[in-house]
Order: structure tokens, then sequence, then C-alpha cells
């Protein structure tokens, strides 16, 4: 018993704490929309007082009814009562159009401004959130909230109605009996809570249940995608794949059955009160009148009120409830959007140098990986000149592709310093430290959109038509889309309907075209010719000298074919520079360059 009491205050006061999301998401929506939510808000509150006056209008309409058969004559504005009362109920009708209108471009605005935020933020993040399960499954929740919720939006409007209503519903019932207006609220109390602690238990499932509902989304592309399908014919993984999602959504299914059982017994259970409630107040209302003590007029105004208030009450802590509960599911967004990176600019940020001098340098630096022990490079040093052609070659994880992102500053070293003609680069403005470099990836990104765009993405200031085409040709890729059906402007992907797909050498293409559009001093080829054939491989090779005219050049690969291009090679290993120099000294020296360099030749022997 002890227990369960501590298990329900706790939920409580996570409850109550999760209400603080709420003003956050009402500065959303008040910057989505301000207009609309001014306009919503007094509909609202003219929709919310009607009731009461056409309970008060029919009250006068039937006392004079019942004037009218005693014997007393209709007064002359009896029939202005009852265009009156129609005109009220027109006007509510009117209002509750409006309002579902102003919702509805209320609930596209927000959804539209809040999915920029999250895209906004998120991209401001550091590269080193990307990599943690846990920020994944926040940022799922982020992003599945940032649209779900205009339903709570929109419930807080019909709070703010529901409350309008039930408080001049009160106030006339209280003017009669403030007992029966306490009977009315003790009644449905117990039901509130109830749902509350069940919703809690809802929040905490779902919270529970977000691992695991990824892992069916992997399973489901896994299972029906372009990607796997040859694998899943050739090894037979169907069955197998069907089975792992249905072992996991099963148990799903049981959990959320099992907590919908719970929701209908207690829920029932608890409806009874305010049912009971209601017809208590309603029994003693007519008992009073059969009495003689409220006239015909007195009675319908009470019924009407208290079946009103009754109804709006038990509304309003439903709705609350609601917003309580989802206000927990709310927890995500806003923790979300307090993340600020660790790469940031400074308070006053230098503009990276134009024309770079002395070049960069690494001194003494280390990188640990978050969640990790083992560095990926110790205490490394090294110097590449302006207009030098600079290689790196060791075997995987060597920290190749994780020095590339720590001169681009997606990552900051964890000792030590780099240092652009002689200043830190945390020193620098971010943006424009990026505009002087250009990057291709080994993994790089495949944009579905049309042949124009994947090269423009590279550099959108630059991105005439006559230099997109100039560095399509630089990287081979405008043969590739000279045979395209609708040449540059062919959407590519099998995503969108017309949509053409490329053979990895043809996007890896386009992708060396972007970092070939940006006017950068520095350009950062990770495994440039990976998906390349021979032919295409020869011809970049013919033109590296010109591609790399007059920029400071970084080469990652395993071909050596490719590397003995450079001015100068670095070996990395155990995270540092074990050997140096052009290939001719390297293979000559005989040592962990000459043996890899070998091990690959034989190979064409």
């Amino acid at each position: 018993m002890e227990t369960t009491v501590k298990k329900f205050s706790a939920t409580w006061r996570e409850r109550l704490h999760s209400m603080r999301n709420i003003p956050p998401l009402m500065r959303l929506v008040w910057e989505s929309a301000h207009d609309v939510v001014g306009g919503d808000a007094a509909s609202r509150i003219v929709a919310a007082l009607i009731p009461l006056a056409m309970l008060g209008v029919s009250k006068r309409i039937f006392d004079v009814v019942q004037a009218r058969f005693s014997g007393h004559p209709l007064p002359p504005y009896f029939w202005w009562l009852v265009l009156a009362e129609f005109v009220l109920a027109g006007l509510g009708g009117m209002l509750g159009r409006l309002t579902g209108f102003l919702d509805a471009l209320l609930a596209d605005r927000f959804s539209r401004h809040v999915s920029i935020r999250v895209m906004d933020h998120a991209s401001r993040l550091d590269l080193a959130s990307y990599e943690d399960p846990v920020f994944y499954d926040k940022l799922e929740r982020a992003r599945v909230q940032a649209t779900d919720r205009i339903a709570m939006v929109q419930a807080i409007g019909n709070v703010f109605q529901q409350f309008i209503v039930s408080a001049s519903l009160c106030w006339g019932i209280f003017l009669f009996s403030p007992w029966l207006l306490g009977l009315l609220v003790a009644s449905v109390t117990p039901a509130f809570l109830g749902e509350s602690y069940l919703a809690f238990e809802g929040y905490s499932l779902s919270l529970r249940q977000t691992p695991v509902r990824r892992q069916l989304d992997y399973l489901r592309l896994v299972g029906a995608s372009k990607e796997s399908a040859k694998e899943l014919k050739l090894f037979g993984l169907s069955g197998f794949i069907i089975n792992e999602f249905t072992r996991h959504s099963d148990r799903i299914y049981e959990e959320n059955v099992a907590l919908a059982k719970r929701r209908f017994w207690l829920g029932s259970l608890l409806s009874l009160l305010g049912t009971g409630g209601y017809y208590g107040a309603y029994a003693f209302v007519i008992y009073r009148t059969v009495e003689g003590a409220l006239s015909l007029g007195t009675m319908m105004f009470l019924v009407g009120a208290i079946a009103g208030a009754s109804q709006n009450i038990q509304n309003i802590f439903s709705t609350s409830s609601s917003i309580a509960d989802q206000s927990l599911f709310l927890t995500d967004l806003v923790e979300f959007f307090k993340m600020r990176p660790t790469v940031r600019n400074p308070p006053r940020a230098l503009p990276a140098p134009r024309l770079i001098r002395d070049g960069l340098r690494f001194e003494r630096v280390s990188f640990v990986y978050p969640g990790r022990q083992r560095p990926v490079l110790e205490r490394l040093d090294l110097h590449l000149s302006p207009g030098e052609r600079v290689a790196l070659v060791g075997a995987n994880g060597e920290g190749k592709t994780t020095l590339v992102k720590l001169l681009t500053r997606l990552y900051d070293p964890t000792e030590g310093r780099i240092l652009l003609d002689g200043v830190d680069l945390r020193e620098y403005d971010l943006d424009s430290l990026h505009r002087q470099i250009g990057v291709i990836f080994q993994d790089f990104f495949r944009f579905e959109m049309t042949a124009r765009q994947n090269i423009a993405v590279g550099c959108l200031d630059l991105c005439t038509p006559a230099r997109v085409e100039q560095a399509a040709r630089a990287s081979r890729a405008h043969a590739v889309i000279e045979r395209l059906p609708g040449g540059y402007e062919q959407l590519l992907g099998r995503r969108f309907v017309g949509g053409v797909d490329l053979s990895g050498g043809e996007w890896q293409k386009l992708a060396l075209a972007r970092a070939y559009l940006r006017d950068a001093q520095l350009l950062v080829l990770d495994e440039p010719t990976a998906a390349l054939d021979a032919p295409s491989e020869y011809e970049l090779f013919r033109h590296f000298a010109d591609l790399c005219a007059g920029r400071m050049a970084l080469l990652i690969s395993h071909r050596f074919s490719t590397v003995r291009m450079a001015d100068r090679i670095l070996v990395l290993a155990s995270g540092q520079v074990a050997e140096e120099g052009n290939h001719k000294q390297l293979v000559a020296r005989g040592g962990l360059y000459s043996e890899m360099f070998e091990m690959q030749a034989a190979g064409y022997r």
C-alpha cells in the first residue's frame, strides 16, 4: 500500500512538473500565428457566454408562458424574446464554425513553424549528437511532438472556452444553492484523478516503447525496400525479418491491451460517480419545483445550467487531464530546444582568411569520441601548406575521416589545437570557415532533387547555370547528366514519381561536382574514386592537378594509384603520423606504406 501511495505521489509530482512545458508551447503558438490566436480567443469568449444568455432568455419565456396560463396577458416584448433566442442560437453556430476555421488555420501555421524550428535547431547541434542513440530517440520523439501537439493547442482553447461556460453557469447555480454546486464538482473529481493516473501510465508506456518502435520502423524498412530486396531474396531472410517484427509488435500490443483494460474498468466505475452527482442535483430541482418553491422557468434554467455545468466541468477535468498528459509528451521537444552545441562561434568570431598564407597546423591534437575511452588521434602533429596536395593513408579506424571532421570543425579536439594561419580554429566564425572548405565524404548524401540542385547545394551563393555546368564538367558528371531525359532539370532518385536513379559512381560524380563548385581554398576528398569505374578514375586522375590548382588539397584513399599523385603522403597509425614523404620515398623506405602498396599491387600481377 505504501509503495502504491509513493508511486501515485511521484506520478502527480511529475505531472505537475510537466505543466511547465505549456508556456514554451504557447510561445511557439503565438510566434506561429498571433493574429489567428487573437481571433480564436475572442470568438471563444463570445461563444462561451451564449449558453448562459440563452438559458436566461428561455427562463423568461417559460415564466411568461406560465403567467399566461394564469390569466396574465403576454407582454409586448414576448416575441422579441423568441427572436433573441433564435439569434443567439444562430450566433453560437456561426461562432462554432469560425472557431473551427481558425483552428484549422492555426494547425497548419503551427505545424509549419515548429517543424522549421526543429529542423533549424537540429542543424545547429553537434555532429556528436547524431552518433548517440539516446539523442536519436529524443529527436524522433521531438519530431513527432512538433507536429502532433496541435491537438493539445486546440485542447487548451477548448478548456479556456469550457471554463468561461462553466463559470457563468455555476454562477447561476450558486445563486440558487452553493451546496448544489459543490455536489457537482465533488462528483466529477474522482474521475479526473483516476483518468489522470491512467494517462500518466500511458505516457510512461509510450516512453519505454520508443526504442522498440524505432526498431519496428527499421524492420519495416528492411522488410520492404529496394536496398534490402536482393539480400532478402538470396539469403531467404523475409521469414526472419517478419518473425522479429511479429515478436516486437506482439509485445507492444500486449502492453497496450493491458493498459486499455485498466482504463476501461476504472474509468467506467468512476464515471458512475459523475452521473450520480448530476442526477441527484437534477432530482432535487424537480422536487423543489413540484413543491412550488420554484417557477417553471427557474426549473428549466437550473436544469439546463446543471446539465451544462456538469458536462463542462467534466470536460474541463477530462481536457485538463489530456493537456497534462500531452504536456508530458512535450518534455522531449522542450528539452530538445534547450540543447546547445559545444562547437559554436566565440563571442567575437573572426572571419576566415580569404587568402591562406601559412596553412593548417595540428599541434599535439588528440581526440576521443564521446562514450569511448580509446583516443582515435593522439598527440598528432602535421602541417598543410597553401597549394600543397597531401594524401592520407592508413588502415580503417586509424582516424583519417576523424582528422577531416576536426579540420572542418565538425568536432573540436579533446586536447591540443588546430591553427589556421596561426589562429586557433575555435576563434573563427563557423560559416566563414566552412565557406573556405569544399568536402566530399565517402558516405556522401544523395539529394533526391534535380541534377542541377544536387550540384548547386554545394554552394548556393554561386549556383549560376554556368558555374553548375562548369563544376559538372570538372567532376565528369556532365556526361551523365546529358544522358538523362530531363538533363539538368531531371529529378533523381526513386522516392518521387518521375525520378531516375543513378549508379553509385554516377552519384559520386555529382557529389564531386558539389565540392568543385565551392570557391574554397581547401579541397577535401574522402575516397573520391571509391565508386568510380576504371575509365572515370583515369579521367579524374588526368584532371586532378587542374582541379586542385591554387588550393590546398587533402586526399583520403585506399587506392595507391590515387594517392601517388600527391605532393606529400601521410601514413596514419595508432593515432599519429607514422610515415611521411612522397610515393617514391615511402616505397624506397620499405616501411608500412611500402608494405601496404606491395599488398595492393600484388593483386594486379
